[in-house]
């Protein structure tokens, strides 16, 4: 189900047919030769090129609006192109500076202070220019770049995968982050869901698309402007669910939801459970699941536009994760072409392997070990976790929906994260006959060898549809506190599957930019399981939704006033971890309005303002 502050929001069908990453080594290899290490510089040479000289991009009848991915990319030669965006503290502004590597040597750039203001990429990065037939400017606009989008190499030399995170974080309260270009390879310039699509008629038009010049002039970037043929043709749902034209077959009418509403909620709430049926991990409006995620996701009646919605650092199956915006495309549209143009929804060969990352951070679940531990349970001298709580966020007072009637509550996102210096590894084992899996804690030496466990807890299966899977008891609890910060209400919600959903700060010690346990399908178990292994890696976060009646809390007779939403992680001290200090954090809410219609005010948590 969703806030009813996303039931507005319109579900964006598009899909432009552009040429596949692999078009990007034929043009770009072209002009950029692998260079001789005798002459090579010791910083990047960057480019932008063109993966073709056309593409077509459809515009949907149903939900007007062209999305100008355009094919073109950014290269770099000479080495890495690599940025390390952080800040200190909530308190202090977001700073980025250029990581330059020549042999041993490494040096740093600091970028313009102000220049980047958040994690979602270099803002203002590519100019593009739209002319129509007969030469008339109809469209001219900037757009965002996130070094960490869709992309692939370039020459058949590079490195075979690039090291680098497959998304920039949208998450408010993200602390530290990594961009970057691999060494022979190219990253898509198309800022994808952070930029809103444009209005073109049906017709033939000439883009011109350049990187701005304050980016020439901080990188070193040659001023040479790619031009593509662009046609835009208008389509129709009614006709392609007919079987006419050249798309992607749709699903019977009656299953799909109306514009504005996401699969899960075509059939009620169940489905917003999130997570793949996640409890409390919500999910964004109009985000459909892909077809093998995890029951509740729902099967989706039409294909998302260029791929599932997600909070940045999450898997292509993990859908939702709060209420702000995705990140870029998970790859190039071309590369679901003929899939889609078979079935509603399916995405051709996405994954990452050589030569291409897609974005997704579709990544299986850990293994568990084949049998529970034996022998004493011991607790190592040896790195651990360091969970701490981000301030909540996507703050907002919904009714009881058809459930709970008459009733008012406040919803809101969570995130649990590992600042390391080791990953949180828990396994799960069922004893046969029993409801609950026992759970345990693992702990590991620097070679990455399992030395010692230690009993925390247990698993419990969630039979419920939208959930159906096994929830970790007594990861993280949310409270509101009253103005005196003693505590009013208490979330039911305590039981948790954990998953890699956010990249909080990949600039943290032994911080994993590629962390398996993303795809919450593989990563919760199915109710025949006999063990299961849920991972919280370093540098990334775990994000729950609460927005259902007995996760989001009840303030239907509550006082107007000052209180505060805290999100505490391990409440009971259960799990092992570096320091038990800073599991705690508080975000300030105002209440306000009358019964039936409460309102909250949200002031920004020192430089955050983002409720």
């Amino acid at each position: 189900m969703m806030t009813r502050s996303q039931q507005g929001r319109t579900h964006r069908l598009t899909r432009p047919s552009i040429a596949i990453a692999a078009a990007v080594a034929v043009t770009a290899g072209v002009v950029a030769a692998a260079p001789d290490a005798k002459t090579a510089e010791p910083t990047p040479k960057l480019g932008l090129v063109a993966a073709s000289t056309s593409v077509t991009l459809d515009s949907w009848k149903e939900d007007p609006g062209v999305y100008l991915d355009l094919g073109t990319y950014l290269t770099s030669e000479n080495g890495a192109f690599e940025l390390k965006v952080t800040r200190k503290s909530y308190k202090d502004p977001v700073v980025a500076q250029q990581i330059l590597r020549n042999g041993k040597k490494t040096t740093t750039k600091a970028l313009p202070a102000g220049l980047v203001k958040d994690f979602s990429g270099l803002p203002g990065f590519a100019k593009i220019a739209i002319t129509d037939a007969a030469g008339k400017t109809v469209l001219s606009k900037t757009e965002a770049f996130c070094p960490n989008n869709a992309s692939g190499r370039i020459r058949p030399d590079a490195p075979a995968n690039s090291k680098y995170p497959q998304s920039c974080p949208v998450n408010p309260f993200t602390l530290g982050s990594v961009w970057g270009v691999e060494n022979g390879w190219a990253s898509n310039t198309y800022a994808g869901y952070y930029s809103d699509p444009v209005q073109l008629a049906a017709g033939t038009y000439t883009a011109k698309i350049s990187v701005t010049k304050k980016y020439r002039d901080l990188f070193g970037i040659a001023n040479k402007p790619q031009t593509v043929k662009v046609v835009v043709r208008e389509r129709s749902w009614e006709n392609e669910g007919e079987g006419g034209g050249e798309g992607p077959a749709a699903e019977p009418r009656s299953a799909a939801p109306k514009s504005g509403a996401s699969a899960a909620s075509a059939s009620g709430h169940e489905g917003h459970a999130g997570h793949g049926g996640h409890a409390g991990h919500g999910q964004v409006a109009d985000a459909p699941a892909a077809p093998s995620a995890h029951a509740g996701h729902g099967a989706p009646a039409r294909p998302e536009a260029p791929a599932a919605r997600t909070t940045g650092a999450a898997p292509t199956f993990n859908v939702g994760h709060g209420p702000y915006p995705p990140a870029p495309p998970a790859l190039p549209w071309a590369l679901k072409k003929e899939s889609l143009q078979r079935q509603a929804f399916s995405a051709a060969k996405v994954g990452d392997r050589a030569g291409q990352t897609d974005g997704s951070r579709q990544a299986p679940g850990a293994t568990p070990n084949a049998k529970r531990p034996t022998g004493k349970a011991t607790v190592p001298d040896v790195p651990k976790p360091d969970l701490r709580s981000l301030p909540a966020y996507g703050i907002t007072v919904s009714d009881g929906y058809e459930d709970v009637p008459g009733k008012d509550y406040l919803a809101f996102s969570a995130n649990v994260w590992n600042a390391g210096p080791a990953k949180l590894v828990v396994d799960g084992f069922r004893s046969p006959g029993k409801e609950l899996m026992d759970a345990y804690q693992y702990f590991y030496d620097a070679d990455g060898k399992q030395i010692g466990y230690t009993p925390t807890g247990t698993m419990e299966w969630d039979p419920r549809p939208g959930h159906e899977h096994w929830h970790f008891t007594d990861f993280a609890s949310y409270r509101l506190l009253k103005a005196d910060k003693k505590e009013t209400v208490r979330s039911g919600k305590e039981a948790f599957c954990l998953a890699n959903t956010d990249a909080v700060d990949y600039t943290v010690k032994n911080a994993n930019w590629h962390p398996d346990n993303t795809d919450l399908s593989t990563a919760c178990g199915q109710e025949n399981s006999i063990s299961v292994r849920e991972v919280l890696d370093v540098g990334s976060g775990d994000t729950y939704t609460q927005d259902l009646p007995g996760q989001s809390f009840d303030i239907t007779d509550l006082p107007n006033g000052t209180y505060y939403i805290q999100v505490l992680a391990n409440p009971e001290n259960r799990l092992k971890e570096t320091n038990h200090n800073n599991n705690s954090a508080l975000r300030k809410v105002v209440l306000g309005g009358k019964k039936g219609a409460r309102t909250v005010k949200v002031p920004a948590h020192h430089l955050v303002d983002a409720n």
